[in-house]
């Protein structure tokens, strides 16, 4: 039955990319959620199956066909579900189900061919996402790697007429081509010195090898190679920069991106070659670098944002980092849950903030919100949930997990990287909280205008997705006035509302299967996953050590808990109490201000330094001239070639039977004459 997981979502595909424009948005919009909802429940039952294995046999396999067989090497289209890829399932079709039911109301103001259009790509991505989690080896993965690549593309630039969406489509496939070339190159680089693919049996020759201790040997450049195209797909220095681009793309394509899909795809495969990475310790220390790097500064730059999904996007950033930190330091099973848990507060937070567009006709500037706990009850309570759990704040998902690494990273000795993620995390609940409050609560910056809105909303994509003060300008100061007055406001529909408080109820209690050991638990995850992460033939890693670990645990807990609190406090300090020393803070720290609204300008540093040389040298004739003397005289030549050499070979054929049954009496006269002579 595996093969039905991503076979429902392509038929979903098909269905609405042939045949939706002569159906109905009820149809096109339920065949999608139809479909999805389909692969959630092949996937339950496919993780019960395998939950009633063994520890040490939780593995289904299914050979569709025989893709590549040449000589001794033959390579199947395998899928294969094990711990590891069983909590992936459930995240994309899960979450991807919801998402889309949520969008069959969001996307109602479309016309009928472009809602089964974008329901089409939808599909069609949740197809990729699950043939990348599915497959047993680097080529299957790839297939899925590079199809999620192409639906990102076409999602985020879905409203091609807008040249800033057409434009973030365009970034986003060409950063992750970069990574893609790295990702080519290491699984090359493996084949050819293992003669394998398949990820099992790569993980057992790679546990026969010593850790590469102390040299940067084959092994690990090969993951250094894996992990450049990690940071492409799960936006990490430095190839984070289409990601917050991304949110010019209908708000539910943003959180299936940032929830369950794509982004999480490079963490996925790390775990899923953690043999790998286990033996080079040296890329391992660049991972973890790496994702506490990103992680702290994407967590400065969502604290002065003011688009509420660009505040989001640098909070999904952020969060990558922690994963990859994990990740890192060796605590796969902490990366994986938070990435489980992720899944439920981003995506609530996404639709959440979805909802507030929704209400407010397009808008998308926090300065032009406030108070709109009000008038939008199920939305603010929800997005409130998702909030608190991305805050860390104790007893909710995001806790669990963000504590999780945090004991790890700390455990194994990486006092440093454990203060960049504390200081992380206190951001994080800070900017967060400082959303929030803007949002929801407040009077709002300006009285609402005495004539009536529109009763109908504008499709979101007609309003501007980014709001770009000047680099002095308060934090908190409108850009320009609200234009909807709060009797026209209205709360999420209830398709909407449903997958909110579906989500919230996820992201309240989704932790709970990871409870730690120093709470009196048994980490269940983290026993479910254990075996993902050994060799084939390896045995599960001991349980957690009581006495001074477990003292650990809790103090590094009471210590997490103080930050998320203390996040929260800063926010309420300087945005719901005394909202007047945010702004200025922003003038008196006017430089500091500018570097991270601008985002450290790190987007103009790579305008300045490979787009504008390739366009000037395109302008001057530089590239044109490489083009139209190499790349098209090479074409060219083999076309004359060919040319030429049929002209040659046309004389030959005369039509004359007489020239015809000469040449065959040439022939044999010259075959026989080759053999008497021998």
């Amino acid at each position: 039955m595996l093969a039905l997981i991503p076979l429902f979502p392509l038929l979903g595909f098909l269905t609405n990319a042939s045949l939706g424009r002569r159906l109905p948005k009820t149809v096109s919009g339920a065949v999608a959620s139809a479909v999805m909802v389909a692969s959630f429940a092949v996937s339950v039952m496919t993780v019960l199956d395998l939950a009633g294995s063994p520890p040490d046999a939780r593995a289904i396999e299914q050979v569709v066909y025989t893709w590549i067989a040449s000589g001794d090497f033959v390579l199947d289209v395998t899928l294969r579900v094990d711990p590891l890829a069983a909590v992936m399932i459930l995240i994309v079709s899960g979450i991807g189900a919801l998402i889309h039911i949520y969008s069959t109301a969001y996307m109602q103001e479309e016309p009928d061919g472009e809602y089964a259009r974008y329901f089409s790509y939808l599909n069609l991505f949740a197809a990729f996402m699950l043939v990348l989690v599915l497959g047993a080896n680097f080529l299957v993965l790839f297939v899925g790697w590079e199809g999620v690549g192409l639906c990102s593309y076409l999602l985020i630039g879905f409203w091609f007429k807008k040249k800033s969406a057409a434009d973030a489509g365009k970034k986003a496939f060409v950063v992750n081509r970069i990574g893609d070339y790295a990702f080519i190159l290491g699984v090359l680089f493996l084949f050819v010195q293992f003669g394998t693919l398949d990820f099992q049996r790569l993980a057992g020759m790679a546990a026969a090898l010593p850790p590469e201790e102390g040299v940067f040997g084959a092994l690990s450049l090969a993951t250094l190679l894996l992990f450049v195209g990690a940071t492409g797909k799960s936006a990490q220095i430095p190839l984070y920069v289409w990601l917050p681009d991304a949110m010019e793309g209908p708000t539910p394509v943003s959180a299936l991106i940032h929830a369950a899909t794509m982004v999480t795809a490079g963490v996925y495969m790390i775990g899923r070659n953690a043999v790998l990475f286990s033996h080079a310790p040296e890329t391992m220390t660049i991972v973890a670098v790496v994702g506490a790097l990103t992680a702290l500064m994407a967590a400065t730059i969502g604290l002065v944002q003011n688009d509420i999904k660009r505040v989001l996007a640098y909070s999904t950033v952020s969060q990558l980092g922690l994963m990859f930190l994990a990740m890192g330091v060796g605590a796969f099973g902490a990366g994986i849950f938070h990435l489980y848990t992720h899944a439920f507060f981003k995506a609530l937070l996404f639709l959440g903030s979805g909802a507030v567009i929704h209400a407010l006709h397009g808008e998308q500037d926090i300065r032009n919100m406030g108070g709109l706990k009000r008038d939008l009850p199920v939305t603010y309570w929800t997005f409130l949930v998702g909030a608190l759990a991305i805050a860390g704040v104790p007893l909710l998902s995001g806790f669990f997990s963000k504590d999780e690494i945090l004991y790890e990273t700390f455990r194994e000795g990486h006092t440093v990287l454990w203060l960049v993620a504390a200081v992380t995390s206190l951001l994080t609940a800070t900017y967060m909280f400082r959303l929030v409050f803007l949002t929801f609560h407040g009077e709002g910056p300006n009285p609402a205008p005495s004539h009536p809105a529109p009763s109908h909303p504008a499709p979101s994509h007609l309003a501007p997705s980014h709001l770009a003060p000047s680099h002095l300008a308060p934090s908190d100061a409108p850009s320009h006035p609200r234009t909807v007055a709060p009797s026209h406001l209205h709360d999420a529909p209830p398709a909407m509302a449903l997958v909110l408080v579906v989500l919230a109820v996820g992201s309240a209690v989704a932790g709970y299967i990871g409870m730690p050991h120093g709470l009196g638990g048994d980490n269940q995850l983290a026993a479910w996953l254990a075996p993902s992460f050994e060799p084939p033939a390896g045995a599960r890693p001991a349980e957690a050590e009581a006495g001074p670990e477990g003292a650990l645990e809790l103090t590094l807990m009471g210590v997490s808990s103080a930050i998320a609190v203390g996040g929260i406090l800063l926010a309420s300090y300087f945005w719901l109490r005394r909202r007047e020393l945010g702004a200025a803070l922003a003038r008196r720290y006017a430089g500091v201000y500018a570097l991270l609204l601008n985002k450290y300008y790190v987007d103009e540093v790579y305008d300045a330094a490979v787009v504008h040389p390739i366009q000037r040298g395109s302008e001057r004739g530089l590239w044109r001239g490489f083009d139209v003397s190499v790349v098209d005289g090479a074409v060219n030549g083999v076309g004359a070639i060919v040319a030429e050499g049929s002209a040659i070979l046309r004389r030959l054929q005369t039509g004359s039977v007489r020239a015809y049954a000469s040449s065959v009496l040439i022939g044999v006269v010259v075959i026989l004459g080759y053999y008497l002579w021998r």
